[in-house]
């Protein structure tokens, strides 16, 4: 008997949470737009000539995501450059390299030729971004976006900017705008573009007509060799020199504050006592790169083309992963090709 009632209680909270729950629902989706969301809407009709109540209709259909502003406010935590460096140079992710070396290496010697960017370097890039197109984000980037864009103060103006790309976008290239997954930061497809950076940099690179980093690896080896021509790659120049300093020495200290823009000629590095230990011409201007392990450092030269890297991701300890990564890719092809 206990057992019946309670039963039946348990049906009838059952049933009760059921209904507060579609009345919740209901509730959200009748309600009127955010006031801040229907001035973006007014600059978008104003700025862009787009549709007034379709606009409405979009955001009236976004459903904000709390838990993107979870993700996107943990802080990146400090690890040594020896762990850092072990989540993309390894077996795995070296093998898938080749293979997709292998699968697109016509694409990627066509891309080398035009753009003057090793295909090892494009490889590594996707690689780094999304394992090869494997893993490139589950959150409907329209979702993201909106809940950045009002909902994150501290970055608001950068993102609402990038939902501003992002619905431009869209239309330019005809997709449905619900249907893009990305990043948690709103990054989409094979190379991780934010809007912004797709309709500035992306290409169609297969010819089809349409420019699709979401599912196309072309169109994706196409536009990262783009972007890094764009942002000034120096096609068969160098990218990095290993470099010591003499125990005692401090005048590098302030070229190390400096940034890591190469702005010091090699002349003056060595001055520094900065001693490259590859050939490297004296004029050649440089940053020097420490990456620190769990108890030594290392120094390295950056030039030109590790600086364009780092305007991919602003980490030095990612434009070293992509270079290191990129050098063991080449290494296992070209063992496997023999």
């Amino acid at each position: 008997m206990h057992l019946i009632k309670r039963n039946y209680i348990r049906q009838i909270l059952s049933m009760l949470i059921y209904l507060f729950l579609i009345f919740w629902s209901m509730a959200l989706i009748a309600s009127p737009l955010r006031q801040e969301i229907r001035q973006f809407i007014d600059e978008m009709v104003a700025q862009h000539g787009f549709n007034q109540s379709k606009l409405e209709d979009i955001f009236n259909r976004v459903q904000f995501q709390p838990t993107i502003i979870d993700l996107i406010s943990v802080p990146a935590s400090s690890i040594p450059w020896n762990k850092y460096r072990a989540r993309f140079i390894n077996p795995q992710r070296i093998k898938s390299g080749v293979n997709f070396w292998n699968e697109h290496a016509q694409k990627l010697e066509q891309a080398s030729q035009v753009f003057g960017v090793p295909a090892e370097i494009i490889v590594a890039i996707i690689g780094v971004e999304t394992a090869y197109g494997t893993t490139t984000g589950k959150h409907r980037v329209i979702d993201t976006l909106t809940t950045l864009a009002f909902d994150f103060p501290r970055r608001a103006d950068f993102f609402k900017n990038e939902l501003e790309q992002y619905l431009l976008l869209a239309q330019e290239q005809n997709f449905d705008l619900f249907s893009i997954r990305g990043s948690y930061a709103g990054a989409i497809g094979f190379p991780q573009f934010m809007p912004g950076s797709y309709r500035r940099y992306a290409i169609d690179f297969d010819g089809d007509g349409k420019t699709d980093l979401a599912s196309n690896a072309t169109d994706a080896i196409g536009s990262v060799a783009n972007y890094l021509k764009e942002y000034g790659w120096e096609a068969g120049g160098p990218t990095i020199a290993r470099a010591h300093i003499p125990i005692g020495s401090n005048h590098y200290q302030e070229i190390l504050l400096a940034g890591i823009e190469p702005i010091h000629p090699v002349k003056k590095l060595r001055a520094a006592n900065i001693i490259p230990l590859e050939k490297t011409g004296d004029e050649r201007l440089a940053a020097l790169i420490e990456l620190k392990d769990d108890d030594t450092l290392q120094y390295w030269l950056g030039f030109q083309n590790f600086y364009v890297i780092t305007r991919y991701n602003r980490s030095t300890f990612y434009a070293m992963s992509v270079l290191q990564l990129a050098e063991a890719i080449r290494a296992a092809r070209n063992s496997s090709l023999r």
